[in-house]
């Protein structure tokens, strides 16, 4: 076999690996929103209003615990414990969210209309992103010291609101929310297509927490902007 003809076959492998991946990535980031959203409705059902806060800031805790010492040890196995470990994460964060998208229906008299409009924009926003980088096969690597330099700016802002309370800066971090994590849905595509990213647990996870991020952002705006 020629140089030419074993660098095509090279490219084949690759294109299919690739393929591979980007199939297998949405096939679990579909299943994984789809228990998220049915664990978000179990915790709506049996969290009161009282422990709601706590219960919520005691899933997202959880859920990045094993983000971070747990999904790192099964996410390269060749078994099912990082599929396991990856709907354990998004099903915490789903339990985290779903008693405030709750109170939120229940207690504005749009409430509905606002998380509808809070999904709705989310899927536009990923949909759009993922559909352009798909199509365009763009290259996207550019955007990383971009978007790390924007996760810290993020995290000092949100402590200084917390520790602060300055008036409109929480405003401004949801607005830099949908910009950054719109950015890494372009990133984390482009990396899937361009063979950067080769273990789809990983794509997943990275697409679901730009997806949950951005969707939470958008309910914060529109509830900001709400006038009831």
């Amino acid at each position: 076999m020629s140089e030419f003809d074993q660098s095509i076959v090279r490219t084949q492998e690759s294109i299919l690996a690739t393929n591979k991946v980007l199939k297998n990535t949405y096939m679990l980031l579909s299943a994984t929103l789809i228990f998220s959203a049915f664990t978000a409705f179990i915790a709506s059902q049996v969290v009161s209003l009282e422990s709601m806060r706590m219960v919520s800031i005691s899933s997202t805790i959880g859920a990045f615990l094993i983000l971070f010492f747990v999904l790192p040890k099964y996410a390269e196995s060749s078994g099912m414990g990082g599929i396991v470990v990856t709907f354990l994460f998004t099903g915490l964060l789903g339990f985290g969210v779903g008693p405030l998208v709750s109170a939120v229906m229940t207690f504005h008299g749009n409430g509905t209309q606002i998380v509808a409009t809070a999904l709705g924009g989310t899927g536009v926003i990923f949909l759009s992103l993922s559909a352009y980088v798909l199509t365009t096969k763009k290259d996207f690597s550019f955007l990383a010291g971009f978007l790390f330099a924007g996760v810290i700016i993020l995290i000092i802002a949100s402590v200084l609101s917390m520790v602060m309370g300055i008036s409109g800066l929480p405003l401004a971090i949801n607005v830099a929310v949908l910009f950054i994590f719109s950015g890494f849905i372009l990133f984390d595509t482009s990396r899937i297509i361009h063979g950067g990213e080769d273990n789809y647990i990983h794509a997943c996870v990275g697409l679901y927490i730009s997806i949950f991020n951005i969707f939470n952002a958008l309910l914060s705006l529109l509830l900001s902007f709400s006038k009831d």
